[in-house]
């Protein structure tokens, strides 16, 4: 036996005077001594927040939450006994003996609600138990990388099997630092960054000697990886008592952790669906020393879980009489004009061949296990094959997951593991890329030959506000984030476009635009995907947009902008009789990008009888606004790229800039004030998926969504965007934004491209402006220079050239101005890239 002891003085971020020695009843009735961190009994305490850690560390994990906690909450982070500096009994715990040695001590502290449980690895399942006893102290809980199951899809983490393994088990655990040392170099030599060496000596401090490891020798033999393992019991009690959790919950994750990866998180997502979920992209087991926002992001969410608010107002706009979805599938099933025709192969579906492919899709999936609301990630090219595999997935009400090829491989596989779908459907070539980037979920084969089943009824509609669709953010400014759609939303955007374009069922839907293929049912249009590759949107030629035209005598053409530039560079090529195919288009939309007016106007004289036009929007809510090319023409140059408008049931109001560059909490619709652009919209996301934090941030107020984006609205009440939150440049002036600048250096001769950017320490940053012009690469020469300065409208410190700007890999005409401007000070610096 080891006695308690504080901790020495000296470790970095711990206080002295946390440190307490609490003596209680362990599970046998004999009376122990904890060490505790313990921010004392506040003045006007509101909470308790009560932090469990795993194996091998201890309290000190929590110091930070006790360093950030607000005056009014109390912090208690225990090292459990015979760890950290806890006493050593010599005792075996087992997990039952753990979650009785934690009543025990929280009985002696006298605690009593309300109460916030915060626990971490195997921490998690002790303080789960303890929850489960004393369930009317707690109103909220917090688990931080651990697990209450080993799902049978996986086997156990291999460091985990390996370690257990009787001939290793004492060598790694006990005799030597190995497990010790293992847990924080995880985090420690991640990407070579992580947490300092005197902060894993810190973590180390406890278990410098074998007498004093005993217990991480014992936390690892006590994992349950048996059936006939006496804790698995226990654990199995634990994680029932799952589904009677009625408080709020949290999961904060590090995705790369070797042990408690992304299969514990979905486990436990499905325990808890009512859980709000946070990945730390690139942080590993130690999250909150990977990630050290998170320690204020847990204590932002313990302070939104903890105090009333009210109901999430009605935005006013949602529409009435909801019909599903799927129901022009359904109304249509007698039709056997064309729905989807496929340009490439040949192939077409009538709307009775879609619905009656959709049911036999429904019984397919039915019978894989499919049921509502599983996760179906599509890995399907755009196709008659990919329409109707959505809509059968709808059908049965299940969340389809989709994240297409422009977001790369890399992309691809954080997107979908993210994601954590619970069936891949694909064809072999994405079923062998869903194995290779290792995605969970059953693996279904598309395109199979399913008999139609007869006269059978698709199952009832979905619940409105259940997911529906999980689709990604191109990744442009930051990691691709999954954004979340309801049923209601997903119907809400379909009454938002029938209504602003005025759709009805005698137009058709040219499809350029792999996103928006899949909505033409839903309209109840006839659709058609040109012969292009949709992975490689400026393949898109003008000679295909006229066949594909002609196929449906489209109305309607929603393209990309590359793809628009495709049509506006092969327009020369066109025969008179195929320039007579486009005239039956009414409406030529550019979106996914700013389209330059160049390209519009292109696209414009080569079909006159056609509105050319930009809807503006991102992935959370599509459309904002709109504008037209006369508009854009009348408009001239201003601060910014005209967009328009609001369409109708669209709230748009703008966050005001502050000096720092920083979007403020209120809003204004007064016109001329540069700031955050805000919307509110029945057909806007419903959350981002897994992205608690995120979500957080973006919905400031209630059911309004901050876009990133920066502009203006004129007296006309007209939006204007100006750039990118992340891409303001903070001068000693104030802020500059970008795209002002841009359009205005665009005019000069010459100029193919430009960024404008931000160079130097933030506050005090110097403006450069970078241009593609048939000069040398680097500083540009100074009639051009000269020439760039007179139009900027804003003091500019250097111009600089540059053979290609780099852009986005979706869309192709986003411009990364952050790489941009990394550019720029390694070419100011006298760096050679």
């Amino acid at each position: 036996m080891i006695p308690a002891q504080v901790p020495p003085i000296g470790l970095p971020g711990l206080r002295p005077e946390w440190s307490r020695l609490v003596t209680a009843p362990d599970h046998s009735g004999e009376n122990r001594t904890w060490h505790v961190l313990d921010t004392g009994e506040a003045v006007n305490q509101r909470l308790t927040i009560l932090c469990v850690h795993g194996n091998p560390t201890w309290s000190y994990l929590w110091r930070a939450v006790l360093e950030q906690a607000p005056a009014d909450v109390r912090v208690i982070a225990v090292d459990q006994l015979d760890m950290g500096f806890s006493e050593r009994t010599g005792v075996h715990r087992r997990l039952a003996d753990r979650i009785n040695d934690l009543d025990g001590l929280t009985h002696a502290l006298a605690l009593t609600g309300p109460i916030v449980v915060v626990a971490h690895d195997w921490g998690g399942p002790i303080a789960l138990g303890w929850v489960h006893r004393n369930v009317s102290q707690v109103v909220a809980v917090a688990l931080l990388n651990t697990a209450v199951h080993q799902p049978k899809t996986s086997s156990a983490p291999a460091i985990i099997r390996a370690v257990r393994l009787r001939a290793v088990l004492n060598m790694f655990t006990w005799r030597t630092q190995a497990f010790v040392r293992g847990t924080t170099g995880i985090s420690r030599f991640r990407s070579g960054k992580g947490m300092s060496a005197d902060v894993a000596r810190a973590f180390a401090e406890p278990y410098r000697s074998a007498s004093r490891r005993a217990a991480v020798r014992d936390f690892v033999a006590d994992i349950p990886l048996e059936a006939e393992h006496p804790s698995m019991a226990v654990l199995n009690d634990v994680a029932a008592s799952l589904a009677d959790l009625r408080v709020p919950v949290a999961l904060l994750w590090g995705p790369g952790d070797p042990v408690f990866g992304d299969v514990y998180l979905d486990d436990l997502r499905r325990r808890i669906p009512q859980a709000d979920v946070h990945r730390y992209e690139g942080a590993r087991h130690l999250v909150l020393e990977d990630a050290p926002a998170a320690v204020k992001d847990l204590l932002t969410w313990i302070d939104d879980a903890t105090q009333d608010h009210y109901e999430q107002p009605n935005d006013g706009h949602s529409p009435q009489g909801v019909l599903p979805i799927t129901d022009q599938i359904v109304c249509r099933a007698a039709d056997t004009s064309p729905a989807i025709v496929e340009m490439a192969t040949g192939q077409e579906a009538s709307w009775a061949q879609l619905h009656g492919r959709v049911n036999a899709l429904v019984t397919h999936l039915y019978s894989c296990g499919v049921v509502a609301g599983d996760r179906v990630a599509i890995l399907v090219p755009p196709s008659i094959e990919l329409v109707a595999t959505v809509y059968a997935c709808w059908a049965m009400g299940a969340v389809v997951v989709v994240a297409d090829s422009g977001l790369g491989v890399r992309g691809m596989r954080r997107a979908l593991r993210g994601a954590c779908p619970d069936h891949v459907v694909g064809i072999p070539a994405g079923l062998a890329l869903s194995r290779t980037l290792r995605i969970p979920g059953q693996r279904i084969k598309a395109g199979l030959d399913i008999a139609v089943v007869g006269d059978r009824i698709l199952p009832a509609p979905p619940a409105l506000d259940s997911d529906a669709l999980v689709v990604f953010t191109s990744g442009a400014t930051g990691p691709s984030k999954g954004v979340v759609y309801s049923y209601r939303r997903l119907c809400a955007l379909r009454q938002a476009l029938t209504d602003h374009y005025e759709i009805t069922a005698k137009d058709a839907l040219v499809g350029a635009f792999a996103p928006w293929i899949v909505l033409g049912p839903a309209l109840g249009i006839a659709s058609v995907i040109p012969d292009m590759d949709l992975r490689a949107a400026e393949s898109l030629t003008a000679r295909a947009v006229a066949t594909a035209t002609a196929r449906v005598n489209g109305t309607l053409m929603w393209a990309s902008p590359a793809a628009l530039r495709g049509v506006a560079t092969s327009a020369d090529q066109l025969t008179i009789s195929e320039r007579e195919q486009l005239s039956s288009l009414r409406l030529i939309l550019g979106a996914g990008a700013p389209v330059p007016i160049d390209v519009l106007r292109a696209v414009s004289a080569l079909v006159p009888t056609a509105s050319a036009r930009t809807p503006y929007g991102m992935t959370e809510v599509l459309p904002v606004s709109d504008v037209s090319l006369q508009e854009i023409d009348a408009a001239g140059i201003g601060n910014g790229v005209l967009v328009g408008w609001a369409v109708e049931g669209v709230d748009v109001a703008i966050a005001p800039l502050d000096s720092s560059g920083g979007a403020g909490e209120e809003l204004t619709t007064s016109s001329g004030v540069t700031g955050e652009i805000v919307v509110c919209a029945a057909h806007a996301k419903e959350r981002y998926d897994n992205l608690w934090v995120t979500q957080h941030a973006s919905a400031q107020p209630v059911g309004w969504h901050r876009t990133g984006d920066v502009g203006h609205l004129d007296e006309s009440g007209r939006l204007w965007v100006e750039g990118r939150l992340a891409h303001v440049i903070v001068t000693a002036r104030g802020p500059v934004t970008p795209v002002g600048p841009e359009q205005r250096v665009l005019k000069v001769p010459h100029v193919a491209g430009v960024a404008c950017v931000g160079v130097g320490p933030r506050g005090i940053q110097q403006v450069v402006i970078v241009v593609v012009a048939p000069v040398r690469t680097g500083v540009a020469p100074i009639s051009l220079t000269d020439r760039v300065r007179a139009v900027a409208g804003v003091e500019v410190a250097a111009v600089l050239v540059i053979d290609k700007l780099p852009v986005d890999i979706r869309h192709h005409s986003k411009v990364d101005r952050t790489a941009v401007a990394r550019w720029a000070e390694s070419i100011l610096a006298g760096v050679s890239r």
